[in-house]
């Protein structure tokens, strides 16, 4: 029997290339797989998120393991998918107010994105790192890494169970994908709750089936001779209006609460005067939040409730679907439409919403040095710089503003002895129950009160700027929805007409000036923001579309109301005649 080398004890033999690169290979791609679990599914905001997201990569891990038997290069896919994604949404969120949602991939993958990227360096140099690192990791892998030959193909006991097997994970993965499926509870969460939580990958499944669009249901019988064609339709005037439309975020009446009768509730803005042509109370079909909902029922005559969750998210799923809007209308009779917004285009997919809505020019936020902080003197200082440019550009043409203020935005706690007098001490004191709500709710109210003598102050000075143009004016004002203090609104009692439903915090205000003498306008115990654009039209003489004629109609059948009609044949035909007749809703 031969002696073994003695060199061969001190130097074994060198591992080939390719499987010490293989081993390497897969060191890394498990280090970046366990990374990626530890910082995205497991940094869900809630338990049941956390579940929710690592069940969905593992369950696409395993379809991908199975399809293609390269255990690295599946790993370091499904880390790079789900790093990127999450990263992706945490730059959105940062940089244009929003992560990252289903409707992105139509309004974001395109070639109008690389202007975009260009404003922001950061966003255009993760983009750029993105494109170069996944063939760098990714081709590499695929070509290093051979399939074990106890899991090709050519055996048929292998195909079957690799086949059952992607089977299996992908039953697995559509059931979580489900509404109604094992993790129902993370479906259907509260827009805002959706867009600031930081749950990446929950956000953006789930919004799959969030911005699913359902029609409205028709019931079954519906009395069709109800005519919704009026028999006068309006006729232009002479001398067309401008019309300016401001939405005062999170803005109401605060005299509706009992004990608001200090003076510092009595506002200007609020109080009817000789150039009024019609206001009060207007219902709203938001709480606490959801803008947008209030913008897009303000633009269309539709509510987003109508629309099941899909209305949250109306301005990325209902926007480019709605048929009629008041910028078309108000088009249709020769006015420059013209959104003047508060903060950046790219907030809830706003640019585009507002090019669906039919808006010639829209001015974006940001590029106006506006923001959240934004007071609505700084609004107003922007908008009178648009006014005066686009009254010169277009001097024989009427114009139609839309606007929005973004200052009394929650939440308001600013210690009160930051605030300017008279609200730099508690306004309410002892007038609470019980006693630990005192403090806390003279701290939102002071807010609130000093931000609301604010808002006043600016819509004098927009009116004064207005009527002193020489051009005939028509301004309307109104409140999107309560501020919520963070729930301890609801410990405040109101008092609201019976015919604003039973929901008191569903209750703003509206009110609607012209700067010419016109008669007064029917004045309703309670108005549904629906009919806004409607009343709008009256104010300024605008013929009316079918839609617009329709929404009139219903106004006055019922008295203001909508959902809450007392008559619900009446509503019922109404919808059967907006969407079966009009079809309002067009197909996707």
């Amino acid at each position: 029997m031969s002696e073994p080398d003695p060199a061969a004890l001190r130097y074994p033999p060198r591992a080939p290339r390719s499987t010490l690169r293989q081993s390497l290979l897969r060191g890394f791609a498990l280090l970046a797989f366990f990374a990626m679990l530890l910082c995205v599914p497991l940094a869900e905001k809630l338990g049941a998120e956390k579940c929710f997201a690592l069940t969905i990569v593992c369950a696409t891990t395993l379809i991908l393991l199975f399809a293609t038997a390269r255990a690295s290069f599946v790993l370091l896919v499904i880390s790079l998918l789900a790093g990127t994604l999450a990263t992706a949404s945490m730059l959105k969120l940062e940089y244009l107010l929003t992560p990252v949602l289903a409707p992105d991939l139509e309004y974001y993958i395109n070639r109008q994105s690389l202007e975009w990227l260009g404003r922001y360096p950061i966003l255009l140099a993760f983009t750029l790192t993105v494109v170069a690192l996944v063939p760098l990791l990714l081709v590499p892998a695929w070509r290093w890494e051979t399939v074990p030959a106890h899991f090709r193909l050519a055996r048929w006991r292998v195909a079957l169970l690799r086949g059952v097997g992607m089977i299996a994970a992908a039953f697995v993965l559509t059931a979580c994908l489900s509404p109604t499926g094992p993790f129902r509870g993370v479906f259907n969460k509260p827009m805002w709750a959706t867009i600031t939580d930081r749950s990446y990958l929950t956000a953006f499944f789930t919004s799959f089936s969030d911005t699913e669009v359902n029609a409205p249901s028709i019931p079954a019988k519906v009395d069709h001779s109800i005519s919704w064609k009026m028999d006068t339709p309006l006729k232009a005037p002479q001398q067309r209006p401008d019309v300016v439309a401001v939405l005062e975020e999170s803005t109401f009446d605060p005299h509706m609460l009992d004990a608001c009768t200090i003076p510092q509730c009595d506002l200007a803005m609020f109080k009817p005067d000789r150039d009024t042509r019609s206001g009060g109370p207007l219902t709203v079909h938001t709480f606490g939040g959801g803008t947008w909902t209030s913008e897009f029922a303000l633009e269309t005559g539709l509510a987003d409730v109508l629309f099941g969750n899909a209305g949250l998210y109306a301005p990325y799923s209902l926007a480019p679907r709605i048929e009629h809007s008041l910028p078309r209308a108000f088009k249709a009779a020769g006015y420059r439409v013209i959104a003047v917004y508060s903060h950046s285009g790219e907030f809830l997919n706003a640019r585009n919403a507002y090019a669906n809505y039919g808006y010639d020019m829209f001015y974006d936020g940001t590029d106006l040095g506006l923001g959240w902080e934004s007071t609505d003197a700084d609004l107003l200082e922007a908008f009178r710089r648009i006014y005066a440019d686009e009254t010169e550009a277009h001097p024989d043409q009427p114009l139609f503003f839309f606007t929005l203020t973004l200052h009394q935005h929650g939440p308001h706690m600013i210690p009160l002895e930051e605030l300017p007098a008279p609200f730099d001490k508690p306004l309410f004191k002892g007038k609470f129950s019980p006693p630990a709500l005192d403090n806390w709710l003279n701290i939102n109210l002071g807010n609130y009160l000093q931000r609301a003598a604010l808002s006043s102050a600016m819509l004098a000075d927009m009116r004064n700027m207005l009527w002193s143009s020489g051009r005939p004016t028509v301004l309307m004002h109104f409140g999107d929805h309560q501020p919520s203090f963070d729930g301890a609104i609801h410990a405040i009692p109101k008092t609201v007409p019976k015919a604003a439903g039973p929901n008191s915090s569903r209750v703003t205000y509206y009110m609607l000036k012209t700067s010419f003498p016109a008669p007064k306008m029917r004045r309703y115990d309670a108005l549904d923001i629906v009919f806004l654009g409607s009343l709008l039209l009256d104010a300024a003489g605008v013929p009316k579309d079918a839609f617009y004629q329709a929404n009139t109609l219903l106004r006055e059948r019922c008295e203001g109301r909508y959902l809450t009609c007392k008559d619900s044949k009446v509503l019922a035909s109404y919808h059967d005649y907006v969407f079966n007749s009009l079809k309002d809703l067009r197909d996707e």
